[in-house]
Formats: C-alpha cells, sequence, structure tokens
C-alpha cells in the first residue's frame, strides 16, 4: 500500500473531493458524508436520487457514532467484514445520507486500504459502487479512469476484494436481508 497516495486522498477527501478506492467487491466512489456538497455532487455523477440513501464505511465502529443511534452486539460482531446494516439514524446525523430511509447503511470494512483510507481521513466515508444508475460497477482502477476520470478529483491506486458480490444490506430492526450479497 502506497502510503503518498493515502494521504493525498485523505486531504482530498476532507477538502471536500470526490475520489474513487477499491472495496470488497468493487472500486466505490467516495466522499466526506459531513459536506452536503460533495455528496450531491457525488450523487449527479452516479446519476442517483438523494432519496435513495448511502452506505458510510468506516475502520472502526467509532467513526459512525454521529451516525448512528446504537449499534447492537450482534453488528458489531459482524465487523470488520462485508455486513452492511441499516441502524436507526442519530439525531443530527445528515439527511441526505439516509434519503427518505429512517436508517442509514453502515459498515466496518475489512477491506485493508479501504480502512486504511477511513483512518487516514480521520471519518466514515461515503461508499457507493462507481458506476451510473444502472450500468454495472467498476472493479479496476483503470476502468474507473476510462469511465470517469475527469469528472473525480482522485483515483487511488488499489485492489478490489475477492468478493463475488456486493456486500449482503440486512436491516438490524427488523432482520430483513434488503440486499443480497
Amino acid at each position: 500500500m502506497y502510503f503518498g497516495e493515502l494521504r493525498r486522498a485523505a486531504k482530498i477527501l476532507r477538502r471536500g473531493g470526490i475520489i474513487a478506492y477499491a472495496t470488497e467487491y468493487c472500486f466505490g466512489f467516495g466522499c466526506d458524508p459531513r459536506n452536503r456538497a460533495a455528496v450531491l455532487k457525488l450523487l449527479h455523477l452516479k446519476r442517483r436520487p438523494v432519496s435513495k440513501g448511502l452506505i458510510l464505511i468506516a475502520a472502526d465502529a467509532a467513526q459512525l457514532a454521529s451516525y448512528v443511534a446504537d449499534v447492537p452486539p450482534r453488528v458489531l460482531s459482524t465487523w470488520p467484514g462485508p455486513h452492511t446494516w441499516l441502524l436507526p439514524t442519530k439525531e443530527g446525523a445528515p439527511r441526505w445520507i439516509a434519503g427518505h430511509n429512517p436508517r442509514i447503511a453502515v459498515r466496518v470494512t475489512a477491506h485493508p486500504q479501504a480502512a486504511a483510507l477511513c483512518k487516514a481521513a480521520g471519518m466514515a466515508l461515503v461508499s457507493t459502487s462507481a458506476n451510473r444508475a444502472g450500468e454495472a460497477p467498476a472493479r479496476s482502477r483503470r476502468e474507473v479512469l476510462r469511465r470517469f476520470g475527469g469528472l473525480l478529483d482522485y483515483v487511488l491506486p488499489g485492489a478490489v476484494g475477492d468478493a463475488h458480490a456486493p456486500t449482503p444490506i440486512r436491516d438490524a430492526v427488523t432482520g430483513e436481508l434488503v440486499r443480497p450479497g
């Protein structure tokens, strides 16, 4: 892993930029979830309505503390790992992250580079697949650059994990499987 690139990506994120980076299954687009302008720019790039909400990834559960009200032990026991959970939104969390949903989708990632990026940036990050609505997600840096190169502030070199599908999303309140993995 290249620490200079991580520091560069973290600096861009803290300044409100949008980057692409490797995750468990594909490359993802990321930004500072508290920066409304960055989130709206990312959603415009994806052609995704704000109403759908976004996933946040973190290096540890503490980075999610300002977004979710509580993290139950059964959720904590699945992290770090490829498990995304819908948890009750904490009062004061940005509405543009949850969209029209009563819960926020969050994951403590086990992808080494994605976790290192969250640590370097000092925050949880928006993590949404690097694609436009209805398209397949980009699974390589080269593909991200081909599709979105001039539209992003940075594409972090890296390799996706060995997951064969996006992470499953489960509602921690109801137990419902919202998106199979």
